[in-house]
C-alpha cells in the first residue's frame, strides 16, 4: 500500500481557501433569511440560517450579489442568451437555478472549483430533487454525466479542477464542450486574490487568448495597503488564509492593469461603496430598513476595500465595453 503523502503547508493553505466557500454561503444564507434578496435554492446547500451576522456584513453581501448580477444579466441580455458562462471558484453558488427561473440561462454554464468543493455540491444536487430536476429537464439525451467530481449536462457543467493548472483546466473544459467561438462571460469572486500574481495573470491571459468575444467580472479586495486593509489581511492570516495575490489589490488601477496587460482591450473598476450608491436606490432604501446600522462609517470602510473590476474584448462588436452601472 502506498504511503500517504505528508500534509504540506500548501495543502493547509488550499484547505483554508476552501473554508472561505462555506463562509460565503453561510453569510448569503443569513442575509437572504433576513430579506436582503431572494434565493430560492440556497437552503438546499446550507440548511441552517446560523448565527446572526452584523448588518454591515449583510449589506456588503447585498452589494456584492446585486452588483455582480447586474453586470452578468446585462451580458446575457446583450447576447440574447447565445453565450456561455464560466464561474471560476463557484463554490456552492446557485446561479444555474436563478438564471433558469428568470429565463436568462446561457447556452451552457460551466462551474469550476476544487474537487472537494465540487464533490460536496454534486452530492447535494444528487440527493435533492428540487436541485436535480431542473438539470434533468433541460437535458435532451441519456448521456448525463454525474460522478463524484464532475457533472455534465446540456446546459450545466461542474468541473473539479485547480485554476492554477491552466493546461488541465483547458483540457477539462474542452472535454465538456466549451466553445471558444461563443461570447463568454468569466466570473471570479474572491478567487484570484488567493493565487500568486503570476498564477492569476496566467488564468486571465488564458481567457483572453481562448475567447475572441468575452467579458471577465472579478470581485475582490482593493485599497489593501492602508491600515484597514492590513487588519483584514491579519484576520485572514490567523485562519491560515494567505492572500497570495494581495499586491494586485492595491488600487483600482492595479486591478485594471491585470487585464490590460494580459490581452484584454477594455477594463473598468469601481469600489463597492460606489457600486452600492449606483444600485437601484428604491431597493437599497428597502434593505436599509431591514436592520439598524450602528456605524455607517464601518460599512463605508468595508465597501471601500472591495471592488468589481470588469474587462472585455469584443471581436463581434456587441458593445461589451459599454456594459456597466
Amino acid at each position: 500500500m502506498a504511503a500517504r503523502q505528508p500534509f504540506t503547508d500548501s495543502d493547509a493553505a488550499d484547505e483554508a481557501v476552501r473554508t472561505t466557500c462555506d463562509d460565503a454561503t453561510t453569510c448569503k444564507r443569513f442575509a437572504t433569511s433576513q430579506g436582503y434578496w431572494k434565493d430560492l435554492h440556497i437552503h438546499y446547500f446550507v440548511r441552517n440560517v446560523g448565527e446572526r451576522k452584523a448588518p454591515e456584513i449583510n449589506r456588503g453581501y447585498y452589494a456584492r450579489v446585486k452588483g455582480v448580477n447586474l453586470l452578468l444579466d446585462e451580458f446575457i441580455k446583450k447576447t440574447e442568451c447565445k453565450c456561455q458562462i464560466i464561474n471560476l471558484g463557484a463554490g456552492l453558488d446557485t446561479m444555474f437555478w436563478r438564471l433558469k427561473d428568470e429565463n436568462l440561462l446561457p447556452q451552457k454554464l460551466f462551474e469550476v472549483d476544487f474537487p472537494a468543493v465540487v464533490a460536496k455540491k454534486i452530492h447535494n444536487i444528487k440527493t435533492k430533487p428540487p436541485l436535480s430536476k431542473p438539470i434533468i429537464d433541460m437535458h435532451s439525451t441519456d448521456s448525463l454525466l454525474l460522478d463524484a467530481h464532475n457533472l455534465d449536462s446540456d446546459r450545466y457543467c461542474i468541473v473539479g479542477a485547480d485554476l492554477r493548472d491552466i493546461s488541465s483546466l483547458d483540457e477539462k473544459l474542452k472535454k465538456f464542450h466549451l466553445n471558444p467561438e461563443l461570447p463568454t462571460l468569466l466570473l471570479s469572486e474572491c478567487v484570484l486574490v488567493y493565487m500568486t500574481p503570476s498564477q492569476s495573470s496566467n488564468l486571465v491571459h488564458w481567457a483572453a487568448e481562448t475567447f475572441h468575444t468575452a467579458m471577465f467580472i472579478n470581485y475582490e479586495q482593493v485599497n489593501m495597503s492602508d491600515r484597514f486593509g492590513q487588519v483584514m489581511i491579519e484576520n485572514l492570516q490567523r485562519r491560515q488564509c494567505t492572500l497570495a495575490g494581495v499586491e494586485i489589490c492595491q488600487s483600482l488601477d492595479s486591478q485594471k492593469d491585470r487585464f490590460l496587460t494580459t490581452g484584454w482591450d477594455h477594463a473598468d473598476a469601481l469600489d463597492m461603496m460606489t457600486v452600492y450608491s449606483m444600485l437601484p436606490q428604491q431597493d437599497v432604501a428597502r434593505i436599509e430598513l431591514l436592520e439598524f446600522l450602528d456605524e455607517r462609517e464601518l460599512l463605508q470602510q468595508l465597501l471601500q476595500h472591495y471592488c468589481i473590476c470588469w474587462a472585455s474584448k469584443d471581436k463581434l462588436s456587441l458593445g461589451l465595453s459599454q456594459l456597466g452601472f
